[in-house]
């Protein structure tokens, strides 16, 4: 496998790592404090959870990128194809900016996502708005999802000539 293609699945890897512990984290404080409001009241658990899920995209989104560089590489057919260094390294950096910023958003995801589930603690009515505005985080990861598509799937593999 030539250094090209290892740093394509680095890039993929890091995709999946990095988008993947920030929705780690971002989750498990907006758990924190779902749990904590259905201990007192059951009757919200729907709404916490849809709360708490929210910040679990961003690892996704970095698992969909990790598929698009496998497609484009050739892995999942088998023949995978052999990159120079400078497709590699481009490859790489297209998968950089949902690793990075899926990795943020998630993790900031998760705090707004804490302050909206007690808000819906003390309010129910207020689910509506404190979704609006965990949803608003979003909209960062999502932004960095479709120039690491664009990245990932517009770039020319070069393959390494024999």
């Amino acid at each position: 496998m030539t250094t090209g293609t290892v740093l394509a699945v680095l890039g993929a890897a890091l995709a999946v790592f990095l988008a993947g512990v920030g929705s780690a984290i971002g989750v498990s404080k907006a758990g924190s404090a779902a749990s904590a409001v259905t201990a007192e009241d059951e009757s919200k658990f729907s709404k916490v959870l849809l709360l708490q899920l929210l910040p679990a995209t961003q690892g996704v989104y970095g698992l969909i990128i990790a598929f698009f560089v496998f497609l484009k590489i050739g892995l999942f057919s088998g023949e995978v194809i052999q990159l120079t260094d400078a497709s590699g390294l481009a490859m790489l950096v297209s998968c950089l900016p949902i690793a990075i910023a899926g990795l943020l958003s998630a993790v900031f995801q998760g705090k707004v996502a804490v302050s909206a589930i007690g808000a819906v603690a003390k309010k129910t009515s207020t689910f509506g708005k404190g979704m609006t505005m965990v949803a608003m985080v979003e909209t960062y990861a999502i932004f960095a999802l479709a120039i690491s598509i664009f990245g990932v799937m517009l770039l020319p593999v070069v393959p390494v000539v024999a």
